[in-house]
């Protein structure tokens, strides 16, 4: 078993935490929140008072932050991460964040002699709590081969997915990929209630035929067919339509470096901009739906 640094114990990095502690691991975890740190001691881990802590005298340090100038602050800024921990600790960014920060971070760690993987995850609080994520991860194969065990007592599905930076570069072109499903799904939806066409039928019809997605068969947008999705439950998230727009505006960032076109992705980044700006950034990203069908509250 390891010692693990944790760095960032909100909604996602608390349970994950939480499951390396339960997994035997020894977990020196700290966040700004002194909840956050309180609710981790609970759940088994020790608190750490700072980053410097939390990253020295450790095998491998995770990080689960809010966006690319976190990764980079605490990684590399002064008091960072970098600065106290041993040449060949291992570090595992699990934070969703921009592909030129993840490689910049990991070129950064290899020159100061350490081992690291961008790994974003899928799969929203109830994964990050049953242990059950999906990691993407990018970074060399040995630092693969060494972040896996760690992983796998955080999650069910780990897919290397290539070089530093293509775990980041998988996250965003499946959530891209996703927004714009859940959107077609919901007009779907939105046209056969005009159309007098009940949506259970729909369903019915179109998760065995060709138009059959994820959206449909296991989130769906509207309530009754999958008993599972926050459709059933007011659009509680889930996974919040604010972090959907954030992972779009990714996704659009990217595209406009490399060159790429993705007018679909636009159409989707706005539309999710427009839901979060009515209010509803805090809904379940599936709740557009409620202005898809005329109305956003």
């Amino acid at each position: 078993m390891a010692t693990i640094g944790f760095i960032g114990l909100g909604n996602m990095g608390g349970p994950m935490a939480a499951n390396l502690a339960k997994a035997g691991h020894t977990v020196k975890a700290f966040d700004l929140s002194s909840d956050a740190r309180a609710k981790a001691v609970e759940a088994g881990c020790t608190a750490a008072t700072s980053v410097v802590e939390a990253a020295s005298g450790v095998d491998v340090v995770v990080t689960m932050l809010p966006a690319g100038p976190h990764v980079r602050a605490v990684y590399t800024g002064p008091d960072g991460v970098l600065g106290v921990a041993a040449k060949g600790t291992l570090m595992i960014d699990c934070s969703t964040v921009d592909v030129d920060s993840a490689r910049a971070v990991a070129k950064a760690c290899d020159e100061a002699g350490m081992m690291m993987v961008d790994a974003p995850v899928s799969g929203g609080v109830a994964g990050a709590a049953g242990g059950t994520l999906t990691f993407m991860v990018g970074g060399p194969d040995a630092a693969f081969a060494k972040a896996k065990p760690v992983l796998e007592a955080m999650g069910k599905t780990i897919v290397h997915a290539g070089g530093p930076g293509n775990g980041q570069a998988a996250k965003i072109c499946n959530n891209m990929l996703l927004g714009i499903t859940m959107i077609g799904t919901c007009e779907a939806f939105m046209l056969a209630k005009k159309l007098g066409l009940d949506a259970q039928k729909l369903f019915d019809i179109s998760s065995k035929a060709s138009g059959q997605n994820w959206s449909m068969t296991s989130y769906c947008p509207v309530p009754g067919p999958v008993p599972t999705s926050p459709a059933n439950r007011d659009y509680q998230p889930g996974f919040a339509a604010d972090m959907m727009l954030k992972d779009l505006k990714l996704a659009q960032e990217a595209a406009a470096r490399a060159g790429a076109s993705t007018p679909l992705g636009a159409n989707a980044e706005a539309l999710y901009q427009l839901f979060s700006n009515n209010g509803n950034g805090g809904l379940d990203f599936s709740g557009i739906i409620k202005m898809i069908g005329g109305s956003d509250t």
